[in-house]
């Protein structure tokens, strides 16, 4: 069987292509749906919604953080995915002893190319796997040209982005999340924090943020916390946006780079009626 290097780095021994894959990661998940894998993959976690019909008809074998490791080892997978930063270290040490399992870690676009590249030719659908990566490129060429003409502009937004509340906890650097903000060309006001920090309405205020972002997962921020929210931040304009096209790093891409300038638009609007 031949070995592949996840982008853990470890040398992985994996049955090319695979028949029974199990994903542990939901933007994985949709990613080998576009792959065409269907009859290939029997098991997804409770959280991979997309596509609904395997979210229905698949073996759910638990979270991203505490998968279902009994149901898993009935299924027999001859390939687990999972991710670095979305599922927890005990649970793939568990699994490694007996199933092949290859870790992604991605922090950036390139990353993310580079998964995408790595499982196509695990799956043998490196045809429908490089086409994906062709329309993501291509997408996010037309928004760095945007973007540029967005700096250009001198109109730099800064922006808090949200993903909980109770307490506040908000996107840092060495997040794949930040990495989309700078690829519209905001300014994310948390980047000299790693990762996730906590936070207070208090501290964000201090930070003077043209835009607060309210994520739609993994808190379900709705147009409800909007209203609410605005009350705490009057210098702020706060909006509602969708977090798996900042989060997503499967196929999902495809669709954020135009969702991005969709939303730059509606920022400039917002900006110049404020």
């Amino acid at each position: 069987m031949p070995y592949f290097t996840d982008q853990a780095g470890r040398s992985v021994e994996i049955k090319s292509p695979p028949t029974k894959i199990i994903s542990l990661v939901p933007s994985q998940t949709e990613l080998l749906f576009d792959l065409g894998l269907d009859e290939s993959v029997i098991g997804i976690t409770k959280f991979c919604i997309h596509p609904d019909h395997w979210f229905r008809t698949k073996h759910r074998v638990g979270g991203t953080k505490n998968p279902n490791l009994q149901l898993i080892y009935q299924l027999q997978p001859d390939l687990i995915i999972g991710n670095k930063e979305e599922n927890r270290k005990e649970d793939i040490d568990i699994l490694a002893e007996n199933f092949p399992v290859w870790l992604s870690d991605i922090n950036n676009l390139d990353d993310a190319l580079q998964m995408i590249d790595v499982i196509s030719r695990i799956t043998a659908t490196t045809d429908k796997g490089q086409l994906i990566i062709i329309n993501i490129r291509d997408s996010f060429g037309k928004q760095s040209q945007s973007s540029e003409q967005h700096r250009s502009s001198n109109q730099k937004f800064k922006v808090c982005y949200l993903i909980w509340q109770d307490p506040y906890i908000a996107v840092g650097n060495n997040t794949f999340i930040h990495s989309m903000m700078q690829e519209c060309g905001f300014e994310n006001v948390f980047a000299h924090e790693s990762r996730y920090p906590t936070t207070t309405a208090e501290a964000i205020t201090a930070k003077n943020c043209d835009f607060i972002f309210l994520s739609t997962e993994p808190y379900p921020f709705t147009e409800k916390h909007v209203k609410e929210i605005k009350s705490l931040f009057p210098g702020s304009i706060v909006m509602l946006v969708d977090g798996e096209l900042f989060s997503w790093y499967g196929s999902r891409l495809t669709r954020s780079a135009p969702y991005f300038q969709t939303l730059i638009n509606k920022l400039q609007d917002a900006a110049g009626t404020s």
